[in-house]
């Protein structure tokens, strides 16, 4: 993987944040990031309701997803009006996620006291199918996109990604590594496996539309993720209970990967429909 002078910002930093982060990797890094994330991260900050304690964090997670819950016309269109070829679109978009899932999630694991450690390493051996390479998420995504006749490799992927799935995925890169907080991290860890049992029933649902064998990747999901929010609030009571815990934080890594994730699924069914029609 090499960055060009004509790569888009986000594309650029998801590549610097796959190198080896040597000098002048980390530099430029940190350098994007400062214009990018770390003012984002500010404006949500600014504009989020008040969140004072751990049950206050549980009861705005559980507004949001209560007011996600009912999809969006994309998500509809995608579920129950996307023909084959624009299904299979949507899912290249998600391919460097589908790919690499997960792998950006374990610098986070020194910064975490151990309990805490646990709950999340839980989540992350389910995420490597328990170390059996059949049942890995990243093998079952594989597996969709070989039925769907698309690529099995990263750099396929990189000139058909959306500026806004690159952002989703360079978010995790910055709130396990260079986030002043891990709070960040497990609120967006803790969001995004709390949502995804709804999310992914749109994918799920239109798998089984289109005749698709291969969607297993959507329903594993829908099966795991029901413990894996389970066990982020695990990891969060933990560090509270270890260290103390800055609840706003926590909140605000949750609305920043809802609306980043929000985005590139907008983006990805947008970019599917114009390319087919």
């Amino acid at each position: 993987m090499r960055t060009t002078a004509s790569d888009s910002g986000m594309k650029r930093l998801f590549i610097l944040n796959r190198s080896l982060p040597d000098v002048p990797v980390l530099t430029e890094i940190l350098e994007l990031e400062r214009q990018w994330i770390v003012p984002k991260v500010a404006g949500l900050a600014e504009r989020a309701a008040p969140v004072t304690s751990r049950a206050q964090w549980v009861e705005a997670l559980d507004g949001l997803l209560a007011e996600e819950r009912s999809g969006t016309p994309a998500g509809e269109y995608v579920a129950e009006k996307a023909d084959r070829e624009e299904f299979r679109l949507v899912v290249r978009e998600f391919a460097l996620d589908g790919l690499t899932e997960a792998q950006n999630f374990f610098p986070a694991i020194p910064r975490l006291p151990i309990r805490s450690q646990m709950a999340v390493m839980r989540v992350l051996i389910d995420e490597f199918g328990c170390g059996n390479l059949r049942q890995a998420h990243s093998q079952l995504y594989l597996n969709l996109l070989a039925e769907l006749d698309l690529p099995q490799d990263l750099d396929s992927y990189f000139d058909t990604t959306s500026e806004e799935n690159f952002a989703f995925l360079n978010s995790f890169y910055w709130m396990t590594q260079r986030a002043p907080d891990i709070e960040y991290f497990l609120g967006a860890l803790a969001y995004l496996e709390a949502s995804i049992p709804d999310a992914f029933t749109v994918q799920a649902r239109a798998c089984e539309r289109l005749g698709l064998a291969n969607g297993r990747y959507y329903t594993e999901h829908l099966h795991i993720d029901t413990f894996h929010r389970q066990e982020m609030q695990v990891a969060i009571r933990e560090l509270e209970a270890a260290r103390g815990l800055d609840p706003a934080k926590v909140w605000v890594g949750a609305l920043l990967l809802s609306e980043l994730i929000g985005a590139a699924f907008e983006a990805a069914v947008r970019r599917a429909r114009e390319e087919v029609r």
